[in-house]
């Protein structure tokens, strides 16, 4: 059984991300948890699916509830605040003899 390698990824759990491919295009939302796995992300309000639910106790309430599902990552384009969607670089700087990687926005420059 071959096993998946991980992918090195440039987002981040909290990072404001937008939809650019499939049926909730064009949305956009927080990254709730990234499944490095299967290469996917949970993105806040997106790709909303109905998932019958059991009744656990007396006061809990069972049947149908509206969750989150995981979008492939290729799927998904970080939020710049100043330029919209954007494509992630790097920026290494010096400080204090040790080099810190800071994630940067492609089109404007600013840290993302």
């Amino acid at each position: 059984m071959a096993v998946a390698a991980e992918h090195k990824y440039k987002l981040k759990k909290e990072d404001t991300v937008e939809i650019i491919t499939g049926k909730d295009k064009g949305k956009r939302g927080r990254i709730l948890k990234i499944l490095r796995d299967k290469d996917r992300v949970m993105v806040e309000g997106a790709n909303m699916v109905k998932k019958a639910q059991k009744r656990r106790s007396q006061q809990d309430r069972g049947g149908i509830a509206e969750i989150e599902a995981a979008i492939h990552a290729s799927n998904v384009m970080i939020v710049c605040k100043k330029c919209g969607p954007t494509r992630i670089g790097y920026k290494l700087s010096s400080e204090k003899g040790k080099t810190v990687k800071t994630r940067v926005c492609r089109k404007c420059g600013e840290a993302l």
